[in-house]
């Protein structure tokens, strides 16, 4: 198990890093992340995963079904950036000037996204 767990990783690691470099290079403040919640449910939207109704704002609810009824297991992520200047000299650094991810929203976010990318691709109840 722990080997295939290890290969489902791996076969994302870039996709992992595309999306963790998206986030970080757009920010957005609390309450103002429209653009971080579009791109989210686009993402999701591909992913075949259906989007729950009803949820205003910036918030983001996927629903994925497993292939048998069972228990509900519900995962979040924060996705706001702070109002700090980024010094890094990265390729993927702010576009945004005076906010950042500094928190680690945008690396939390994409392992949620690339997660249930996972899941989504492996729709099967293991016991």
């Amino acid at each position: 198990m722990k080997k295939f767990i290890r290969s489902l990783v791996d076969t994302y690691e870039e996709q992992l890093k595309e999306i963790r470099h998206h986030l970080h290079e757009n920010p957005e403040l609390s309450f103002e992340e429209y653009k971080t919640a579009q791109y989210i449910r686009e993402t999701l939207t591909q992913m075949g995963i259906s989007l729950q109704e009803g949820i205003t704002g910036t918030s983001t609810v996927g629903i994925l079904k497993g292939t048998v009824p069972g228990p509900c297991i519900a995962f979040r992520a924060d996705i706001d950036a702070l109002p700090v200047n980024e010094t890094n000299d990265l390729p993927y650094k702010s576009k945004t000037p005076g906010v950042m991810h500094a928190c680690g929203h945008d690396t939390h976010t994409a392992c949620l996204l690339v997660f249930a990318k996972i899941l989504s691709s492996h729709q099967v109840v293991v016991r």
